[in-house]
């Protein structure tokens, strides 16, 4: 190297340059392109040894790569391998040495600059002649910087084979191979975190399939129904995907279904509560329409699936089937407001009804029943309104016939209420109608106001509430028992629920009293609803293969606003002890034994 004038000398370096550089480059990992640094400087530019210091993301030095000649001192340079320097100390160096060119020179002179945390190790070289002498305790350096100007690492070589220090020559093919190792090192980072990066995105891909297979496991096998609706878009509200459970549920097949939304399929009553069911943790019970024909109870939840990039992608709705919940429900508000041997109304239904009829106000100059006669003046205290669902109602003169083959939410139903949901005629709810005494039902026929009389015979018609009570009813029960006496009492039960119209109630009050409401109805007409009822009791019925025979007092009260349910019921009562008496019918002792025959 030093005879660097002969042609001969520069042209076998740039030879051994280009293998090394060839050799650097060929290197795939970033250890390999580190090792071919150092090898290639001690073989290719005449250094005994080489080591690379790497920049970590920290900031600091670490020393990766070390190579020094066979010949050399053994345990040298190798010792520093994995070593760290800080890089406050690394910039300190740097900036005290001599710049020659890209590299930099560090004479022995001033080795108080590397005092501080750099590693370093110092050969046992002979010591220097000449001014130009190789000293042991000198360091050249080559910085190597990315394209963005960011230091990657030292390039440090020592010692000479010539034993001089390297002139312009080796300084020059020096810089250009620390270029190059720059380029190298940059190129092998790259590949490294683009190999990671790879390996990351494979592992969430499989991770995301792994997720995806678990969700359409989990969607297609749940045991209750699933649904996938679109939110964006014409598609908005469709059903895009739905599993096996919610075709079964609904007896419609997968092409049908996604080509509906929930809003399709909702019973009609339920539309405004589905419109209100928030998409985000929303819930609803609600009835869906089965291919049938039919509706069904479903408990609906519903959840939002969102790209963390896009928003909110889809609405992944919980379709839980509670039919059965839904008919122990009506079962057990049924038997709470029924009577349990006829199956009719009792007496709380009947009062709930009349209250939902009734309210406080007394319409202006409407005629009044109090307890002092059938018709007078303003009653002190009424019963207040009361108010429930459509679902409460019942269709009266069907609640005998119980529960069996009953479809509660569909077709026709016995003893839960009207096929389509609403309340019977005259027990209706939204704006009150005020119920009123009939005009020729008032005192002198006096006239009511005429805001309240609707239309032509409009004051004609009323709330009428039929009392009935049983006559010899007692001796059927004391001679032929009480299963004789319930069977009676079954089945006048079916004969006044098949007397009255479509709408009235059929109630039992307690024991052999029975109840008829009937609204919209006038005073004759009341005197002929009467006459049916009596028509229909009076027959005789087969009751254990014997002919047995009642006979009903019945007794017609009117019922208005501003009366409370206490009073409509005993004006009733009144007017049928009344008749009882006229007809010269077997009269109880007391009240409180007809009392107590009504608790019983």
């Amino acid at each position: 190297m030093e005879a660097e004038s002969e042609p001969y000398v520069r042209l076998a370096t740039l030879r051994t340059l280009h293998r090394v550089v060839a050799d650097l480059n060929a290197a795939r990992s970033l250890a390999g392109t580190l090792q071919a640094v150092v090898e290639g400087a001690v073989h290719g530019l005449g250094f005994d040894a080489a080591a690379v210091s790497l920049v970590r993301p920290d900031g600091d030095l670490v020393v990766a790569a070390v190579w020094e000649l066979e010949e050399s001192t053994m345990g040298g340079p190798s010792v520093l391998l994995g070593q760290v320097g800080s890089r406050e100390s690394w910039d300190r160096l740097l900036g005290v040495s001599d710049h020659w060119g890209t590299l930099r020179f560090l004479p022995y002179d001033r080795g108080w600059a590397v005092a501080g945390d750099i590693p370093r190790w110092i050969g046992d070289g002979p010591m220097p002649v000449y001014a130009n002498d190789w000293h042991p305790a000198d360091g050249l350096l080559a910085p190597m910087y990315s394209a963005g100007g960011d230091l990657l690492g030292v390039l440090s070589v020592d010692r000479p084979r010539s034993g001089k220090r390297p002139g312009a020559w080796t300084r020059e093919a020096l810089e250009m191979f620390s270029l190059q190792a720059s380029i190298a090192i940059g190129n092998a980072r790259l590949r490294a975190e683009m190999q990671r990066a790879l390996a990351r995105l494979e592992k969430e891909q499989q991770a995301l399939r792994a997720s995806e297979e678990s969700f359409r496991q989990a969607f297609e096998y749940a045991p209750s129904g699933m649904a996938i609706t679109e939110l964006h878009g014409v598609g908005r509200g469709q059903l895009t995907r739905v599993n096996d459970a919610l075709c079964r549920l609904l007896g419609r097949p997968r092409a049908v279904l996604r080509q509906q939304s929930f809003a399709d399929l909702v019973h009609p009553d339920d539309r405004a509560l589905l419109e209100r069911t928030s998409a985000e943790s929303g819930r609803a019970e609600l009835r869906l329409s089965r291919r049938d024909g039919g509706y069904q109870w479903v408990c609906l939840r519903n959840s939002i699936v969102a790209d963390a990039a896009e928003g909110p992608s889809f609405l992944l709705t919980h379709v839980e089937d509670i039919e059965d919940r839904k008919r122990h429900e009506l079962q057990l508000a049924h038997r709470a407001s029924h009577d349990a041997l006829t199956g009719l109304p009792n007496g709380a239904e009947l009062k709930a009804r009349l209250a939902r009829r009734l309210c406080a106000e007394v319409p202006s100059g409407a005629a009044v029943a109090t307890s002092g006669g059938p018709v007078g003046g303003q009653v002190e205290t009424a019963y207040p309104a009361a108010y429930a669902h459509p679902s409460d109602s019942y269709s009266a003169h069907t609640a005998h016939d119980g529960l069996e083959g009953a479809d509660p939410y569909g077709g026709p139903v016995h003893g839960y209420g009207e096929a389509d949901g609403r309340a019977p005629a005259g027990l209706g709810y939204g704006e009150h109608v005020h119920a009123v005494v009939p005009e020729d039902q008032a005192p002198g026929g006096e006239a009511w106001s005429s805001s309240f009389r609707g239309g032509s015979g409009a004051q004609d018609k009323g709330l009428a509430v039929l009392f009935c009570d049983l006559d010899g009813f007692k001796s059927i029960n004391d001679r032929f028992g009480h299963n004789a006496g319930d069977s009676v009492l079954v089945e006048v039960a079916r004969r006044l629920s098949q007397a009255v119209r479509d709408g009235d109630t059929v109630a039992r009050l307690g024991g052999d009293e029975f109840v008829v409401l009937a609204d919209g109805i006038g005073r004759e007409e009341a005197k002929d609803l009467a006459h049916r009822l009596r028509n229909a009791i009076i027959p005789p019925m087969r009751i254990d293969g014997r002919a047995m025979r009642v006979g009903v007092s019945l007794g017609v009260g009117w019922a208005g606003c501003g009366m409370s349910i206490e009073e409509v019921l005993h004006t009733a009562d009144e007017r049928m002890y009344d008749e009882k008496r006229a007809r010269g019918g077997a009269v109880r002792g007391a009240r409180g034994e007809r009392s107590h025959r009504r608790a019983g």
